[in-house]
């Protein structure tokens, strides 16, 4: 299996594959031995149950949706490899540009800088695309960390979200200033 990958200072980002997913669904164990890295117990993180696992799943049937769908975000130390969170493009990009971003750490590494370095590294991935023209992300005004991930990879506040109480933010590509 030939999996895309990002790199980062202390990231890979690997791009989820329809058999990924599958291997996601059956267990940690079987995640584990495709990704050559261990799985905390605690996997999924928030967000990331069955049920998106599911639409993934569904959405990846068509691989052009590889790289605008889940990214399974590691981590490497000399010692060994480790699953701290997944992030993801919720789609390709629309007519406008505009493609938005999600993630969740597993809460034993948040707080540590692996959001803000997945989102910073998805973030120049997507506008590697000429298409994209906006990278947007949504959150509850009282998700701090959230809201900082964002802020400190540029985003700003563009007003309410598309639910009830939640804020959306966005980017710009850098040569539309």
């Amino acid at each position: 299996m030939i999996l895309r990958a990002l790199e980062s200072n202390r990231i890979t980002l690997i791009a989820a594959t329809a058999q990924l997913i599958e291997a996601d669904l059956e267990g940690r164990e079987k995640l584990a031995e495709l990704l050559n890295a261990q799985v905390p117990e605690s996997w999924p993180p928030d967000l990331y149950g069955r049920q998106a696992m599911l639409f993934a799943l569904q959405a990846l049937r068509d691989s052009a949706e590889q790289g605008w769908s889940f990214w399974y975000l590691l981590t490497k130390t000399l010692e060994h490899t480790e699953l701290l969170g997944i992030c993801d493009f919720k789609g390709r990009p629309n007519e406008a540009g505009l493609v938005e971003i999600a993630y969740s750490v597993l809460s034993q590494y948040r707080a540590k800088g692996y959001a803000t370095e997945a989102v910073m590294r998805l973030v120049r991935w997507a506008f590697s695309h000429q298409n994209v023209t906006e990278v947007c992300a949504e959150t509850l005004p009282h998700l701090q960390q959230s809201i900082r991930v964002m802020e400190k990879n540029g985003f700003t506040l563009t007003g309410p979200g598309s639910e009830h109480g939640v804020v959306r933010y966005a980017v710009q590509r850098p040569d539309q200033h």
